[in-house]
């Protein structure tokens, strides 16, 4: 359930005339890009998506900044194993997409641009890192940026469709978790790091997610979604104005 009953400021349901009234008030739009990409046989292909839409539709009520339409695909991290309904862009596609975008937005007077991404694949994250605006202020949020290890039990930092994954979808969606066919696979930490640059590959032997998801509770999620949302806010959206 969302936290505020003040509506979102969805950019696709505005007229141009509303979408200009904004702007000349607040020239500011988040843009939420998620993946569409396996996270174990427990979770849905989108649960990237859907945590990045998630934040971006608390954030657009609490701030009254404008939300974009969300990017449903992303840079996918290649795996030994084929998984049913994967959609994976090349990164120099997200990112030629992602400059075309914000070109058309910031030639109607968008001059800062919030990327929101729940994906901390190094690719995708420089898909978004490198696009390039004539004036405008773009600024990448990985959600998992956060430092969210005091809140884990079985993991120092967020993995794939693992403890903090499943936790955040049994908070925001959990009629679409299946916990009953959660599996835990661990690597290394040298693992971890060559799998995160695009290094490695998800191994044959995992389900597709990695890490624990079997310690995933709800009221974990529930403080773990806390925690993004106040961290972003206070660096994002209550640091001083570009102006100031």
């Amino acid at each position: 359930m969302r936290t505020t009953d003040r509506p979102v400021r969805l950019l696709k349901e505005m007229t141009p005339a509303e979408v200009a009234a904004i702007i000349a008030d607040d020239p500011r739009l988040i843009v939420p890009v998620g993946t569409c990409e396996q996270h174990g046989p427990h979770l849905p292909i989108g649960c990237a998506t859907l945590i990045a839409e998630r934040l971006a539709d608390d954030l657009s009520a609490e701030y009254g900044v404008l939300r974009a339409p969300t990017i449903e695909y992303g840079v996918n991290v290649d795996s030994e194993r084929t998984f049913a309904g994967n959609a994976s862009m090349r990164k120099k596609t997200l990112h030629r997409m992602l400059n075309d975008l914000l070109a058309s937005w910031e030639a109607t007077g968008f001059r800062e641009f919030i990327l929101l991404t729940a994906h901390d694949h190094d690719p995708h994250q420089e898909s978004l890192a490198t696009v390039v605006t004539d004036v405008a202020r773009v600024r990448v949020v990985d959600v998992f940026g956060v430092d969210i290890s005091d809140l884990l039990e079985g993991q120092r930092e967020h993995m794939h469709g693992d403890e903090a994954d499943t936790s955040l979808m049994l908070h925001l969606a959990p009629h679409l978790v299946h916990m009953e066919l959660a599996q835990d696979f661990m690597m290394t930490r040298e693992a971890m790091r060559r799998y995160r640059r695009g290094w490695l590959r998800v191994p044959q032997g995992s389900p597709g997610s990695i890490g624990k998801p079997s310690l995933a509770t709800s009221a974990k999620g529930e403080a773990i979604y806390r925690r993004l949302r106040e961290r972003i806010s206070e660096r994002i959206f209550l640091a001083p104005s570009l102006e100031d």
